[in-house]
């Protein structure tokens, strides 16, 4: 670690993203926990609590006060920490957790560069030339055939707010999590129906096994019941999982924050 004055010699160095406003804090030291698992930063029994900030030339220690939500379901968190002159910043999970590593500064992971691909042009003709003549004659070149393009499936739109479900249990599966590079648990739903008039059909969707889920012991074949948020994210295979975690069938749409879940008979 940083010897404490050392670090607040570097504040002056330092650009500052402060949060917009209000942000949200953590309930609990279990609450605290969950959250910096979640995002890959501990997963020891007595979680993390003093973090490096990075630069090329200067490292200082900050803390987690907490976090900013995004996103069209505000499923992705931003992180709210505070260096030890007090100052607040803003920093992305996955880039505090690559300034943990020795590495870091070296070879940026974040940084990908993106080279343009190099088109060769090619002439409209060839030319061919023959053995009994010095002449050459061109050659035309093939017509290209088109194929018939695929009629696109028309787009759905996806209501922004909360709105009422009705699911059938299709089995469990397993997702892998870039923040805590482990596989997460999660449920397949489908005949996925949001109530309306008319009712909207989903077909496959996909949601975390939540704590308040495995409460109601799901089993393959469950009517379900609930309230959610959902939006058009694909679900992510899992590395390395057991046969019967694999999915067959493209799952399009995640189902966030269910509540209000009931199990008809």
């Amino acid at each position: 670690m940083i010897i404490e004055h050392e670090s607040l010699e570097q504040s002056g160095l330092t650009r500052y993203i402060p949060p917009k406003g209000d942000f949200e804090g953590f309930r609990d030291v279990e609450h605290y926990k969950e959250k910096v698992k979640e995002w890959g930063l501990s997963s020891a029994k007595e979680a993390k609590r003093e973090f490096l900030f990075k630069e090329r030339n200067y490292q200082r220690v900050v803390t987690i006060k907490g976090y900013e939500t995004y996103g069209k379901t505000e499923e992705f968190n931003t992180l709210v920490i505070e260096f030890q002159d007090g100052n607040l910043s803003c920093i992305h999970p996955a880039y505090l957790k690559e300034m943990q590593q020795s590495s870091f500064g070296k070879e940026s992971m974040l940084e990908v560069t993106v080279k343009e691909p190099v088109k060769l042009e090619t002439p409209d003709t060839e030319v061919t030339v023959t053995t009994d003549s010095k002449e050459t004659q061109p050659t035309p070149k093939k017509a290209k055939t088109t194929k018939p393009k695929k009629e696109k499936e028309p787009k759905i739109e996806l209501p922004a707010e909360k709105v009422h479900f009705t699911a059938t249990v299709k089995q469990f599966a397993m997702t892998y999590n870039p923040f805590n590079e482990e596989n997460d648990e999660v449920v397949i739903l489908e005949n996925v129906q949001i109530v309306q008039e008319p009712p909207l059909e989903l077909g496959f969707a996909w949601c975390s096994h939540s704590k308040t889920l495995k409460k109601f012991e799901l089993v393959a074949g469950d009517l379900l019941e609930f309230d959610g948020k959902v939006a058009k994210k694909k679900l992510p295979k899992g590395k390395d999982v057991p046969e019967e975690f694999i999915v067959e069938v493209p799952v399009p749409y995640k189902v966030n924050n269910p509540s209000k879940i009931a199990k008809q008979n």
